[in-house]
């Protein structure tokens, strides 16, 4: 069975940084051909795509929101994902979530699909404050 366990979460101000893991059981990101994403979702707003990494092609993908602030990486002997973010802002806000697309060749157009995610972790609060 897949758990997909997210942390890092917390309160801080506007310009601060976060990083957030998401350790993975029962699945190995190593060897794994997929799509692992990040999302986010506002109360009162639909779940979006953050950031994602294609296995597969290597390629990374990341929401124009984010681009330059965010940034996704690996740690194949943890086997857990991470996603440093720096430069938040209150907008930023939100459950963050990791997931994977088993199987799945993400690409620009379809990484943010939240239909093709079948592994979700309970998420990460991020809040900041101006």
């Amino acid at each position: 069975q897949v758990h997909l366990v997210e942390s890092g979460g917390g309160s801080v101000q506007a310009g601060g940084s976060l990083r957030l893991s998401c350790a993975a059981s029962g699945y190995t990101f190593r060897y794994s051909r997929a799509c692992i994403g990040w999302f986010r979702q506002a109360p009162g707003k639909e779940r979006e795509g953050v950031a994602a990494v294609s296995t597969i092609g290597g390629l990374s993908y990341y929401a124009d929101s984010v681009k330059g602030r965010f940034t996704f990486s690996q740690d194949n002997a943890e086997n857990t994902v991470y996603l440093q973010m720096n430069s938040l802002k209150p907008e930023d806000t939100a459950m963050y979530y990791c997931a994977v697309a088993d199987g799945f060749r993400c690409s620009g157009g379809t990484w943010s699909a939240t239909s093709a995610y079948n592994y979700w972790g309970q998420g990460t609060q991020v809040t900041v404050s101006s």
